[in-house]
């Protein structure tokens, strides 16, 4: 039996040749964005490494600041006009705790307070965490796409009085939004070696907390908390809005501020200016995850969806108890 023969075309081959390498180059170069697009992420993981980066972060700032050479620069001028200072405990904190994020969760959406155009370095960090032992007590987890989870961190929160050597002040943040609302919230005090976090519908990881959480008739003096940079304003307002006998503690930081409302030693956290969403985005979850609130000062909910808005304009209330009423005592001011 003949078969018949069959001519082959060199330039055929070839054409068919680059069509199949140009088809592999297409679904392996968009294999990455395909793993991004689809991948879901493991909350309980996802808090775990959250808490570690916090803490990593937090060394670096202690290491800083103890051995004197902060390597201070101004960003500038906040809108009360007082100093934005940046130190070296800011940048390490802020490449460590963006690198240990990034090396867990690779195409996560990441904003932080501060910007480094160096290569990110290892800083001796390790391997990816893969201990989830700080949530271990959850049984049930949830997986979210990576596309709904935006993270915001602040590397160094006070750091006008880290500069000052007011040290009770200083944090290290890291929240996760879920489709722009704040769900898991880290607040490390570096100086304290003290670590709190809360995850919202799940609880907080000192249940003790929500024993301090004061029920009792504040309507002639509440505790007031408020920022340093403009206590005598907010002092104003406060006592305007809440009676002459309201007590205003000013104190630096808004992830300290955030952790003595959820501690009970303040009734209420008010700002009146603008603040920057990675300051407030932390105590905001944690205070979701205590059954308290943190809004705008007309009740409004604050947005953490969109990483190119990171400014909140329209001050700041947060409380444990009795939110509305605080609302509606503000908003009087305004009639």
């Amino acid at each position: 039996m003949n078969l018949p023969f069959i001519r082959i075309n060199p330039l055929g081959i070839f054409v068919l040749c680059a069509l199949a390498i140009f088809m592999i180059y297409l679904y392996v170069g968009g294999s990455d964005k395909k793993s991004a697009n689809m991948e879901v992420i493991s909350l309980k993981h996802l808090l775990s490494v959250c808490v570690n980066a916090a803490e990593l972060g937090g060394v670096k700032v202690r290491d800083v600041r103890l051995s004197s050479n902060l390597k201070q620069i101004s960003k500038g001028k906040t809108k009360e006009g007082a100093n934005d200072p940046m130190t070296y405990g800011d940048l390490l904190s802020h490449r460590t705790m963006l690198y240990t994020l990034k090396k867990s969760f690779p195409h996560i959406k990441i904003v932080s307070e501060e910007h480094d155009e160096n290569e990110i370095e290892p800083h001796d960090i390790g391997p990816p965490v893969s201990s989830w032992v700080p949530v271990d007590k959850f049984i049930e987890d949830v997986f979210i796409p990576t596309n709904d989870i935006l993270v915001w961190i602040d590397p160094l929160d006070a750091t006008q009085e880290y500069t000052e050597n007011l040290l009770e002040y200083v944090t290290t943040l890291v929240c996760v939004a879920i489709k722009g609302r704040p769900t898991l919230g880290v607040i490390h005090q570096p100086f304290e070696n003290k670590t709190i976090w809360g995850w919202t519908g799940k609880g907080i990881s000192d249940p003790s907390l929500t024993a301090n959480i004061k029920q009792h008739d504040w309507s002639e003096s509440p505790t007031i908390i408020v920022s340093r940079s403009h206590a005598g304003k907010v002092k104003e307002v406060a006592r305007a809005a809440f009676g002459p006998e309201t007590k205003v503690v000013s104190a630096g930081g808004a992830g300290y501020k955030a952790l003595q409302v959820a501690q009970g030693k303040a009734d209420a956290y008010i700002h009146v200016t603008l603040i920057k969403k990675w300051d407030i985005c932390a105590g905001n979850a944690l205070l979701h995850a205590l059954g308290g609130k943190m809004t705008a000062l007309d009740g409004s909910y604050i947005d953490y969806g969109n990483p190119h808005e990171p400014k909140n304009e329209k001050g700041l209330l947060a409380t444990t108890h009795d939110h509305e009423k605080f609302v509606h005592k503000l908003a009087s001011l305004a009639s």
